[in-house]
């Protein structure tokens, strides 16, 4: 198969859909990769690297596409991306439709077949495409969260950490999958008080086997919960997923008038849409915005902050996946493999996944 990878134009986007070493590993198996000149230089991994793989570089990114049988991204193509798409063209890439409906509607006019990672399941219903990045935004929102707690970063002027004699800061963890559970470990280690909500008590209870009770409460998830927890928190993470949806808006504008002023809130689950009423997208250029006194971190590709771990990490999982692609021809891959089936969203301009054709439908 001829997979094409083109350079990520999203805002201070510096991961790149393979890596030289998955590069070396496809062209060894027979296929052909095509990477657009410079995709990987911001993180080391220059045209050289590339080439020593085997792969060939072309000039832009129109030349990856209308050459290449697959496509294999990061995130999403943006409306500029859209004239490169065509229905005889598969992308394997992040497509978190529900995030952006209007978008969404004219990518899926351009009748490409669309493989989105996060709704790619396992076995034991995980999500596994989308689990490394949801575990490096779950560290990331304690890090960004701590520091935009900073009083010039208009925040309280706290901090979270260890101070003998004084009591620990409060963080919220609202939601408690891949995501909330990494910020709750890291919230813990840096010496929090951690109120963790979610709708499953089975879950809730895992977490208890898993943390024990020191410094961490577990909260069945309400309006009346959320409002109270939220009133008491330096640092609130929202890391709600549904797969395939628009997040639900746990926190609502109107929770907000009670919170105290300089709270930060980081909604890590901007990409669908966001979980609390007042999100709206921003950037790792302009990652934050006040509303109702309250500082809102909606960034829609945090891992993006940490490029090369992210690259890696996501390579480590997708590899398999773009191997039986090509080995098998993406139609049959996808006959043969009901997880990577669920990871279907859209084909010939259609909306094949149920998750997203009902999120779609609804907005």
């Amino acid at each position: 198969m001829i997979i094409g990878v083109p350079a990520e134009v999203k805002n201070n986007e510096n991961r790149v859909g393979l890596t030289p070493d998955s590069v070396k590993h496809l062209t060894n198996i027979g296929n052909e990769i095509l990477v657009q000149d410079g995709a990987g230089t911001n993180i080391g991994l220059t045209n050289d690297l590339y080439i020593s793989a085997g792969a060939k570089i072309l000039d832009s990114a129109e030349d990856v596409y209308k050459s290449s049988e697959m496509i294999v991204k990061v995130k999403e193509p943006i409306p500029d991306e859209y004239c490169f798409l065509r229905e005889d063209l598969t992308l394997f890439t992040y497509l978190h439709l529900a995030g952006d409906p209007e978008n969404a509607k004219k990518l899926i006019d351009t009748g490409v077949t669309g493989i989105a990672y996060e709704t790619v399941t396992a076995a034991d219903g995980s999500m596994p495409l989308l689990a490394p990045m949801s575990t490096i935004a779950g560290q990331l929102a304690i890090v960004v969260g701590s520091y935009h707690l900073l009083k010039h970063n208009k925040g309280k002027g706290v901090m979270i950490g260890k101070l003998n004699n004084i009591e620990p800061r409060v963080v919220s963890v609202i939601g408690a999958g891949v995501a909330g559970t990494q910020s709750i470990s890291k919230a813990l280690d840096n010496h929090a008080l951690v109120k963790v909500l979610d709708t499953s008590k089975s879950k809730l209870q895992k977490l208890e086997s898993e943390f024990g009770s020191k410094n961490i409460e577990y909260i069945l998830s309400t309006s009346d919960s959320v409002q109270s927890a939220i009133n008491e928190s330096d640092l609130v993470v929202g890391s709600v997923y549904v797969v395939g949806k628009e997040a639900p808006k746990v926190v609502t504008k109107e929770m907000l008038v009670s919170m105290k002023p300089g709270t930060v809130m980081v909604d890590v689950s901007i990409d669908q849409g966001g979980c609390f009423e007042t999100s709206r997208p921003t950037t790792h250029d302009n990652p934050t915005f006040i509303e109702n006194d309250i500082v809102h971190y909606c960034v829609t590709n945090m891992p993006g902050a940490v490029p090369l771990t992210a690259t890696q990490a996501l390579n480590k999982v997708t590899l398999s996946y773009i191997e039986n692609l090509a080995k098998k021809g993406v139609d049959k891959a996808l006959a043969d493999d009901e997880h990577l089936r669920n990871g279907l969203n859209i084909q010939k301009g259609s909306i094949t996944h149920p998750g997203v054709k009902d999120a779609l439908d609804r907005l």
